[in-house]
């Protein structure tokens, strides 16, 4: 709101811990630990428009399970966002990024599509989903979020907007994203 945010485009998720396995997990009253990595999803309504975006920040020492999945999840949102071209096929945008997880094994952690339109609705058309059958056109911006998650670990999951143009992607939020810039404290 200091910034000029007219609202929250959602209600915030912190998962701290173990509770970064769930994708949704709404906070309860537990407190955040030393050693720990805390998922954070938040958005902010600007003029109408949605913004929305994950970060995992770690509290202390990164967990060297969590620093892994970190590296590919950024492997995979970098092929998910180059992939976000006019004319692409959204599932294919999917696959792009779905496919780095897989092959580093943890294509079944991967549990919900890649992403999804945004704009006046925080979540809108088109979805990039391996069930879709959209295409991106020049002007659309979606969100590019890949995760993986690890029951009784902790999560991973990057997500940023992303404008398509008839250039190629452009990324719309300047927010760090390097695992050395995530270390808090």
């Amino acid at each position: 709101r200091l910034e000029g945010a007219d609202s929250p485009a959602f209600a915030t998720i912190v998962a701290a811990g173990a509770h970064g396995s769930l994708p949704h997990y709404r906070p309860g009253g537990r407190r955040i630990r030393r050693d720990e990595a805390v998922l954070l999803d938040f958005g902010a309504v600007v003029g109408g428009y949605h913004s929305d975006l994950t970060r995992v920040v770690f509290i202390g020492r990164i967990p060297p399970k969590l620093m892994e999945i970190h590296r590919i999840v950024l492997r995979a949102q970098a092929a998910g966002i180059a992939a976000c071209r006019p004319g692409a096929a959204c599932r294919s945008v999917d696959e792009a990024a779905r496919r780095i997880i897989r092959e580093a094994g943890y294509g079944e952690q991967f549990v919900h599509g890649l992403g999804h339109g945004i704009g006046l609705e925080v979540h809108e058309s088109p979805a990039l989903a391996g069930s879709s059958r959209c295409r991106l056109k020049a002007g659309m911006v979606v969100t590019v979020e890949p995760g993986i998650y690890l029951p009784g670990v902790g999560g991973v999951r990057i997500e940023d907007d992303v404008l398509v143009t008839r250039e190629g992607p452009r990324r719309l939020s300047s927010l760090p994203r390097r695992i050395e810039l995530m270390r808090l404290g």
